[in-house]
């Protein structure tokens, strides 16, 4: 009889966690013969903006709509323009049932990445935030327990004696920035997930930078460029070349289509949200 073998064979697959940035494509009318035509007129001015990009469906302005929406119509619209419909969100729930029958998936919202930073401090164990050296925790005598005003906020506080009752809550979690120093072409894509991104060389048209946070590119930025990807508001984009395809913070996105005035055109520039608004204005030495 063989002996019996304990071994076991590699493993075929691994299931981890992934997070992926989406467009979001807001839809604002159940008429697909106007969303086709109007998608149609902005890929007239901008050929090859969506290139099989997958993107969620918002449906949170026809949530409250009477007019149903012919989803397996919709998803074979975008698809005809480059668009790849994967997931749906904020509909209501027979329109969810719809999508989810059309084949989408239901889109879980996102917390801002503050928001989620500060989850995850408070997730931290106390004992690590405890542990300073000895020395740091001698008592400090009370007419010098009270520090200077600081000019700014400080990331740690400087040691004292701890008082007693709950533990302190953990330290803010540093989410470093991702540094890029090679020209990025057409069809390449990079994302910062949780902080801002900082390119050291050229956008080419087609290629994508993607951040959490804010935008930096010390080159031409002729791609595309997505800050605040998760809802954060307060990201801009800066470069010191301005010649962008599509330029977007927070959702709300700016195709090229005409050519920007002459003292942003290739110039030092940001982009910010103003309200609802995207500002394109240079940047003044």
């Amino acid at each position: 009889m063989a002996p019996h073998s304990s071994a076991r064979a590699p493993a075929a697959f691994e299931l981890k966690s992934a997070a992926l940035t989406l467009l979001s494509v807001v839809l604002k009318t159940a008429d697909l013969a106007v969303l086709g035509q109007e998608l149609d007129d902005q890929l007239a001015d901008a050929p090859g903006l969506f290139d099989q990009d997958p993107v969620a469906v918002d449906l949170s302005p026809l949530r409250d709509a009477a007019a149903p929406i012919d989803f397996p119509a919709l998803i074979e619209l975008l698809q005809a323009r480059g668009l790849r419909p994967i997931a749906v969100r904020a509909g209501s729930t027979d329109q969810m049932a719809a999508a989810l029958a059309a084949g989408l998936v239901e889109a879980p919202d996102a917390a801002p990445p503050r928001a989620r930073l500060a989850e995850a401090a408070a997730r931290v164990p106390a004992e690590a935030a405890a542990r300073v050296p000895a020395e740091a925790a001698t008592p400090v005598p009370a007419e010098a327990a009270t520090p200077e005003p600081a000019s700014e906020p400080a990331l740690v506080d400087a040691p004292v004696a701890p008082e007693p009752g709950p533990a302190p809550a953990g330290p803010a979690v540093a989410v470093p920035t991702m540094i890029i120093d090679r020209p990025l072409r057409s069809g390449q894509q990079v994302y910062a997930r949780g902080g801002d991104l900082v390119v050291l060389a050229v956008v080419n048209h087609g290629a994508e930078v993607i951040a959490d946070g804010s935008i930096h590119v010390y080159a031409p930025l002729r791609g595309r460029a997505v800050a605040g990807a998760r809802g954060d508001t307060e990201a801009r984009i800066y470069s010191t070349c301005m010649e962008p395809q599509l330029v977007s913070i927070a959702g709300t996105y700016r195709t090229i289509e005409t050519a920007l005035p002459a003292d942003v055109l290739g110039k030092p520039a940001q982009v910010r949200l103003d309200g609802d608004r995207l500002v394109i204005e240079p940047l003044k030495s």
